[in-house]
């Protein structure tokens, strides 16, 4: 996961000014269980027609909220406890939907929307005598918070959605090919534009940052947005982009991270000495440690936190165009490392980065199944999950397509810094290719092949 496959954002300007857009919109996941989607506000996003992305108003959350709370029921009594494992047969799961695309006009039943109440998948199994791929790991039952997320009962941690799980498993080609990820950029004219402004306020001898501010956002205007890999009216695509943004808020002390021990980046240049003349960025990336696989290749287990921080300097030179330097500050680099350890604390207490880690999760786990031929293993065909032309259709709504900036000043001694930049990288991939043997998980799988009582339902 070296720095050239990273997305490419903002880097120094001049030699004395530190200058990046901060292109940011309190965002949070986006809920899409729904068929038909929604387009105007969905879990702390509003996307106009146009592509504007921007936080809802009051009202419309509220009204979000209490849809919400209409359509999604209460969840069935008997997948409310927490459970350290819960096993979801992909075979019993695409005849759940199958079903309900003959038989309920295609209304999908919450448990299966929900995948039964997963919040981690830990193992993929293969059971060959049931033609089945399971998916195991941690679970319990679910509920709306007041942000328009689903989360669990107890833990307060996001649960997997099968709108997810069907983009992993449909665009798995992609996700090799081209990769998934999401960017914001400056237009090159932008760029230039703010070259201007700079040159501007420094022939009268300082910059202002009352006076930048305002001039700066009128001289970048709207950033674009980016998605690769995945269709950008997905849910999918839209927690992209709010982690990213979330992480650049908490960076450029936009708003407090929602735990103790990480500092914005501002706070942390504060005290320090380095990073005078440079522009950091910082994008999330893939964090697991090798893949444990048995023998047959026939059971898998997803190791390590998920989710990464990681940053590189970035270059832009006169005409807008951006270089990789191939170079980290120091401070850039600490806030990357505490933000990487604060990550699993941060995912409970702010669900978008649950929600990323989710979907990496499930990223993977496409690559493994993809990879090492697993629908063959199992003798298992689902078309209705893997097929982009399937009948079962993902939910859509607006593309986010262009961000206003916003932005941060700090004062050091040789410069002004009012940057941030970033980007979320899916290298599932990479992470399927590090694989180490492990004696004791084809014990897991006989364990629980053997538990499941009934082939006919679909989750245990």
């Amino acid at each position: 996961m070296g720095a050239s496959a990273s997305p490419r954002r903002l880097t120094r300007i001049t030699s004395n000014v530190l200058i990046a857009a901060l292109v940011v919109s309190q965002l949070s996941v986006a809920w899409a269980g729904h068929r038909g989607g929604r387009s105007s506000a969905v879990g702390g996003i509003s996307i106009d027609v146009s592509g504007l992305v921007g936080p809802p108003s009051r009202d419309g959350l509220k009204l979000h909220l209490a849809e919400l709370k209409k359509e999604i029921k209460a969840t069935p009594d008997e997948m409310v406890m927490p459970v350290k494992r819960r096993v979801v047969s992909l075979r019993g799961l695409a005849a759940s939907c199958e079903d309900a695309m003959k038989n309920r006009f295609g209304h999908l039943p919450d448990e299966v929307r929900f995948l039964a109440g997963l919040q981690r998948i830990e193992y993929v199994f293969v059971d060959q005598e049931a033609n089945d791929i399971l998916l195991a790991g941690p679970a319990e039952g679910w509920r709306i918070d007041d942000r328009a997320n689903v989360v669990g009962v107890t833990t307060g941690r996001p649960v997997l959605q099968l709108d997810d799980l069907l983009v992993a498993l449909r665009y798995v080609h992609a996700a090799r090919t081209e990769g998934i990820s999401c960017s914001i950029d400056p237009t090159e004219e932008g760029y230039r534009n703010l070259q201007k402004v700079l040159d501007a306020q420094r022939s009268k001898g300082r910059l202002n940052p009352q006076v930048l501010e305002p001039l700066m956002k009128q001289a970048f205007g709207p950033q674009k947005v980016t998605i690769k890999g995945v269709p950008p009216t997905s849910h999918f695509a839209r927690v992209l982009v709010a982690a990213d943004y979330r992480m650049k808020r908490i960076a450029m002390k936009l708003e407090e991270a929602k735990v103790k021990g990480l500092p914005s980046y501002l706070d942390l240049m504060k005290t320090s000495r380095g990073g005078g003349n440079v522009n950091p960025r910082w994008w999330l990336a893939c964090n697991y440690e090798p893949l444990r696989a048995s023998e047959d290749g026939l059971s898998w287990q997803l190791q390590g936190p998920g989710v990464q921080a990681m940053t590189e300097d970035d270059f832009v030179a006169a005409d807008g165009t951006v270089t990789g330097t191939g170079r980290k500050s120091a401070p850039a680099q600490r806030w990357a490392d505490l933000m990487t350890n604060k990550y699993d604390e941060l995912s409970s207490s702010d669900v978008i980065f649950g929600e990323l880690r989710n979907l990496m999760d499930m990223c993977v786990i496409a690559a493994v199944i993809e990879k090492n031929h697993l629908w063959e293993k199992a003798g298992l065909s689902a078309p209705i999950l893997t097929d982009k032309d399937s009948p079962l259709k993902l939910a859509a709504s607006n593309a986010a397509k262009q961000i206003a900036p916003e932005v941060s000043f700090l004062r050091t001694r040789k410069s002004w810094i009012v940057t941030a930049s970033g980007g979320v990288q899916v290298e599932s991939w990479q992470v399927a290719d590090q694989v180490t043997k492990s004696a004791d998980l084809a014990g897991v799988r006989d364990e629980v092949v053997a538990n499941r009582t009934t082939q006919s339902v679909w989750w245990q």
